[in-house]
Formats: C-alpha cells, structure tokens, sequence
C-alpha cells in the first residue's frame, strides 16, 4: 500500500498509538486519533504529526459506547475528507479476580477491547470501500495469540483479544473482495506498565528471550510491515521478543 497522501484513524493516542502516529506520518499519513481520557497525550501525538508536516486532528470518544464508533468514523472523514487505515488501539486491561468480577466489569472489557473493534471497522469499511481498499489493524495480546491464558486475574481481557484474533480472521474474509486487508498484531512485553517495579522488570526480562522490553518502535514497525503488503491478511503477528516460546 502506497502510504503518501493517506488517512489513519488510531484508537488511542498515547504511549504506543502517539509512536505509531509518529511513524506514519513520517511515511505521509494524515492521522486522527481518539482518546477516551488522554486528551494531552493525544494532543500531544497530533502536534508531532504536524511537526512531520502531515495533517492531524483528535476526537473524544467513550468507544464502550456502541453509537460512539460511527460518529468517530464520520468526524474522521469530514475533518480529512477520507479514511485509509483504521488502527484499533482502545483497550481496557484491569486486574480483577474472578471471584470479585462483575457483568459491569466484564462489559467495561469486551465493550472496548472487542465490541468497538467490530464496530469502528464496521463504520469505516464502506469509506474504504468507496475508494477502492483499505487496511484495519487490530490488537491482540500475545497471550491470546498464544491459544492458553498465563495469568490470573485477567478473564474479559483474555476473552476480549482471543475475539480480537477470531474478528481479524473473520473481517479478512468478508472483506477479501473489497481489498481490505485485516491483520491483527499481539504485543508481548513492549513497554512496563505505570507502576511496575524494578523487581517486575527483570522478571519480564529474564522471561523474555531476548532478555529485554521491545519499545514502542517494535510495534510501530509491525504495523508498517502490515501496511505495506498487499498479500498478507487474516493473520495475527506476535511482537513478543521470543516470549511465547519459553
């Protein structure tokens, strides 16, 4: 896929989204991002686009919303007047015990980390479609992509990125015909999450074989890799650092 002069919508715009954001736009993208609560972070994003030279905009969206993914899509499309590639970043990761999860908890996940996935592709398909294809990248994890869950605590989100991985094989299909190309990629230990100890880290290392964090740049580079082929679809990448195999 020829990147230059496109439109990206990235479904969150902090941390690894505001790098992938970056990326693009040093490829030629225009890119949007949604935000639920990270308004500066996505902000923030926007003006390294600009910076790049590329045109770039943001949008509140609650995605647990089911009406929220197609007005995003269309503010997408009338603020920069096409859709190309859709990113779906949003996601939920909470640790709760089984015993203490709620119907509410387990919708607050697949609300998000699932349902909104399904629903801003479904929202920006006829955009891309109009125009001849597009590409959707989804997010797993790279225990689901894995087929057995590790942790404990975890269960909607486990459930929510194994539907991540059945939705990306599934909108690979239906969408063959229409030259959207459906991939899906499953990070490992990229980057710590706020609040991990020194103790975590190198646990996280030492589990890893290549003994270290891959960095935003390492997902960034998985979703560059997804754009540019023509012929990959229906797959799910681990980005993992060799984790899954030890």
């Amino acid at each position: 896929m020829n990147l230059n002069n496109t439109v990206a919508l990235i479904t969150g715009g902090k941390r690894i989204g505001a790098v992938v954001a970056r990326e693009l736009a040093a490829r030629g993208v225009d890119v949007a991002l949604s935000y639920a609560r990270s308004k500066t972070e996505a902000d923030e994003a926007a003006d390294t686009v600009r910076a790049a030279g590329r045109r770039a905009a943001t949008f509140a969206a609650d995605l647990s919303q089911p009406a929220a993914a197609g007005v995003l899509v269309k503010s997408v499309v009338d603020a920069l007047g096409r859709l190309d590639i859709l990113i779906n970043m949003a996601s939920v990761y909470v640790k709760k015990p089984f015993a203490d999860l709620t119907a509410a908890d387990w919708d607050a996940n697949i609300n998000v980390d699932l349902r909104a996935a399904f629903l801003c592709a479904h929202a920006a398909a006829p955009h891309m479609r109009a125009q001849g294809g597009g590409r959707i990248v989804n997010f797993s994890d790279w225990v689901a992509r894995s087929g057995r869950p590790r942790y404990t605590g975890y269960v909607p989100y486990y459930v929510a990125k194994s539907g991540i991985i059945a939705l990306t094989e599934a909108l690979a299909l239906e969408l063959a015909a229409d030259h959207i190309l459906v991939n899906a990629i499953a990070p490992g230990p990229i980057v710590a999450p706020p609040g991990t100890t020194d103790a975590e880290r190198k646990a996280v290392e030492e589990a890893t074989p290549l003994g270290r964090w891959g960095g935003e740049m390492e997902i960034a580079k998985g979703v560059l890799a997804l754009l540019d082929s023509d012929f990959i679809t229906g797959e799910t990448i681990r980005i993992d650092g060799g984790r899954h195999v030890k």
